[in-house]
């Protein structure tokens, strides 16, 4: 008598569904672009029916929102622990969270094109959503590097904004597994407006915003 296998829970089963719909959804929109993917072209990949996806988004666009959305945090997490990797030098951890997101999109195709090529054109809150990210990530570099009176105040988001072009191009022409080889010269594009004025052991403003808060308490 063969060992009857464990019953999944409904909630996994229902979570592994909608994974299935979202890896779906990114492998189709890098294949073919967003606009042509059409719902029977999703639950077809996914293997999954038609009401399933309804029963789980509203449409097309909701699924595409919710892919992208999945994949930011996966992103912020990926920095976050290549960050971490580093030692207390606020220039390393810039250069390593660069180099853990290049890994990640390399690793990670059909998402790499989700995230910066098809979500620009796929809908206006695609878009929207896309511009609230890089914002986010504006403000993470903003923390995370010492404050350069000579600088202009929109540096970061020229800076976060010239990596993001840069990856874009990189990945619309095909070359998304080549994305690591960007290292030396994104880490120098991101990190030389900062060395005129602070040496690479210099506290990231972050830090310093905690301290003085640390020390009003």
């Amino acid at each position: 008598m063969k060992p009857s296998r464990p019953e999944l829970s409904r909630e996994f089963v229902a979570a592994h569904k909608r994974r299935r719909m979202m890896d779906a959804m990114s492998e189709l929109s890098a294949e073919q672009g967003y606009e042509a993917t059409k719902i029977a072209d999703i639950v077809r990949r996914a293997g999954v029916a038609r009401k399933t996806l309804y029963d789980n988004f509203d449409g097309k666009e909701a699924l595409f929102l919710a892919t992208f959305d999945a994949l930011l945090v996966e992103v912020k997490e990926t920095l976050e622990a290549g960050c971490r990797s580093a030692d207390d030098l606020w220039a390393k951890r810039v250069e390593n969270g660069l180099e853990a997101l290049l890994e990640f999109l390399a690793q990670r195709p059909a998402l790499a094109r989700l995230g910066m090529v098809e979500v620009l054109s796929a809908t206006p809150a695609a878009s929207a959503r896309y511009n609230a990210a890089i914002q986010e990530f504006v403000e993470l570099l903003r923390r995370s590097t010492p404050e350069n009176p000579s600088l202009p105040g929109t540096i970061e988001e020229a800076l976060v904004g010239g990596v993001a072009w840069i990856l874009h191009q990189q990945i619309r022409a095909g070359k998304t597994a080549q994305a690591v080889e960007l290292l030396p010269e994104l880490s120098e594009f991101v990190l030389s407006p900062y060395h005129g004025v602070a040496e690479l052991g210099a506290q990231p403003r972050g830090e310093s915003d905690s301290t003085v808060a640390d020390s009003n308490t």
